[in-house]
């Protein structure tokens, strides 16, 4: 074996020794269910932000996005622009207020629990329907990231991808079965930076090494006409992007709202300030990883030469970092630690979904109707099997090398997007939301997705090869017009559920802090002006100024001032 081979190997058993301790020292303080799926609510700020973000932004981040680009160009970079989009509105509009509900909703700990609460459905119909969809597309999801981890152990490794896959799956199932939430969420701080520093610090020196004068020419050289390549409203030949193509990335933005392993961060921050604070470092972590990211493709069209097969344009950041480190710099320990960056995005996002799972299966099926007067340490028991049982079905799906980490994100992210999005935000802001409406918008919107993704009702072909259209996109118009529809056409939600919305708004007998509230609400009473200054604003350019300050005071810069 050579010696930047050596060194590399080094490395990954220096991070993924440390990751097996830190899930060895939270098994010690894990004792219930509560600590194993929320930490006992006692998550601060900066972990529960780089968590969120770090189980959000899986391997597709480093590799799956920056393949996409790579292969077809910056008009991909959409898909980036929705999801920055959707993080923000997500830390937004659902991160305070879904931790308030959850706390008056019976101090619920998954979000099929919140659902069942939330609506006071005695008949478990939402548990079960919402914990069906979760390990339906969690299955995929988890997947997803197991593959893009034996996708990397085997490139750089040139090991076969089977064993690879099974080291990494092994390690992800350690510390995630000994150390639930608090471990996850730890690993997670420590990938997210990991993460950070890899996809902002490997191209900027890729970038030097090519020469600011070389970049047009090299990607020219690469095979594609470089001005083609860098138009955002053009695919890699220079055919213009369609609308639908457009609308179907930035319709990943919706995707945010239905994430349980995102809003499951959410649930478990410890107070309302740290909520404010989790927002603001969430959104500047995920802009500055996002824009990196589609970085990372452009330069490496420049850099690598000669240029990647499409069907390897997932592995531009490896080649990047193996390039850079082995070959013009001399350092393979140094690329090794960032290889590992690329490998903590994969665990940082396998682990949480591990854990959602377990969760719908222990708490939700087999806690809340098949044993309810388990104790608590049984339940954490099965909690611990059905990580381990989810792993070994994931590893299963897993096992095609052939299988792209974009297109398994993309179906399962659209899965659980139109399931769970719609429904949160209007259990969250709609006061006439019931029980009917968001069963049917639960299983419309995962019905919706399936239909369109797996089913070739369209001569041959599913309706979403034919159309061009994100599910998602889809499925989650569907999911949120039936909830309306049938909320409408059924009974009223009864009064102590209105209160209990009513509290929540209020701030009242839900965990909020009463100044955090009040601020909101004065905040709130300055739109009316703003909306009066913008309409005196003639000019297109200012009114987008405008808007874009309007937001920033009310969501973000308001954080630094409470």
């Amino acid at each position: 074996m050579k010696s930047d081979m050596i060194w590399t190997l080094v490395a990954f058993a220096f991070y993924l020794a440390g990751m097996l301790l830190i899930g060895a020292a939270y098994m010690k303080k894990t004792k219930s269910s509560e600590d194993f799926f929320l930490g006992g609510r006692g998550l601060n700020g900066w972990v529960a932000a780089l968590s969120a973000q770090a189980s959000d932004m899986s391997g597709w981040m480093l590799m799956g996005l920056p393949g996409a680009v790579y292969a077809f160009g910056t008009g991909q970079i959409w898909i980036a622009v929705g999801l920055l989009i959707g993080t923000i509105l997500n830390w937004a509009i659902v991160s305070g207020r879904l931790r308030r509900y959850t706390i008056r909703a019976n101090n619920s700990l998954t979000l099929p629990k919140y659902l069942e609460n939330r609506f006071e459905d005695k008949h478990k119909i939402m548990l079960l329907v919402s914990s069906v969809a979760i390990v339906i597309f969690f299955l995929v999801y988890t997947a997803s990231a197991l593959s893009a981890g034996g996708k990397l152990f085997n490139s750089i490794f040139g090991i076969d991808y089977k064993i690879c896959l099974t080291i990494g799956a092994v390690v992800i199932l350690g510390y995630t079965f000994m150390g639930g939430f608090m471990a996850v969420c730890v690993t997670d701080f420590v990938q997210g930076l990991l993460m950070l520093a890899g996809v902002v610090t490997i191209p900027i020196i890729a970038f030097f090494l090519v020469g600011a004068g070389n970049v047009m020419d090299n990607i020219t050289a690469s095979g594609v006409e470089a001005h083609h390549y860098l138009n955002i409203f053009n695919d890699e030949k220079g055919q213009t992007l369609s609308a639908i193509d457009i609308i179907s990335q930035l319709g990943w933005a919706l995707g945010y709202f239905g994430m349980p392993h995102i809003l499951v961060r959410f649930m478990a921050i410890s107070s309302e300030k740290e909520v404010k604070k989790s927002r603001v470092i969430g959104c500047v972590w995920c802009a500055i990883s996002l824009c990196f990211a589609c970085f990372i493709a452009i330069v490496g069209r420049a850099y690598l030469v000669p240029a990647l097969a499409n069907n390897k344009s997932e592995n531009v950041f490896i080649e990047m970092i193996q390039k850079v480190f082995n070959s013009d710099i001399g350092l393979p320990f140094v690329g090794g630690i960032f290889l590992c960056g690329i490998l903590a995005a994969i665990m940082s996002t396998a682990d949480s979904q591990l854990l959602v799972t377990a969760s719908s299966v222990s708490e939700d099926i087999y806690h809340s109707c098949i044993a309810p007067k388990a104790e608590s340490k049984k339940v954490l028991l099965v909690s611990r099997i059905t990580v381990l049982a989810v792993a070994v079905v994931a590893y299963i799906i897993a096992l095609d090398p052939n299988s792209s980490i974009m297109g398994l994100v993309s179906n399962a992210w659209a899965g659980l997007g139109a399931s769970f999005g719609p429904i949160i935000l209007m259990s969250l802001y709609w006061r006439r939301t019931n029980l009917a409406g968001a069963a049917a918008g639960v299983a419309s919107g995962a019905l919706s997705v399936i239909i369109w993704d797996y089913i070739p009702l369209a001569g041959g072909q599913t309706l979403g090869d034919k159309t061009g259209l994100y599910s998602l996109v889809v499925g989650f118009a569907v999911s949120l017009i039936l909830i309306i529809i049938v909320s409408l056409c059924t009974k009223k939600p009864s009064e102590e559920m209105l209160k209990a919305f009513d509290d929540v708004k209020n701030g009242v007998n839900c965990g909020c802090d009463d100044n955090a509230e009040r601020i909101i609400k004065n905040t709130v009473s300055l739109s009316p002006c703003f909306f009066i200054v913008l309409g005196c604003a003639r000019i297109r350019v200012a009114k987008w100024i405008l808007m874009i300050c309007y937001f920033l005071s009310r969501y973000i810069l308001l954080d630094f001032c409470t």
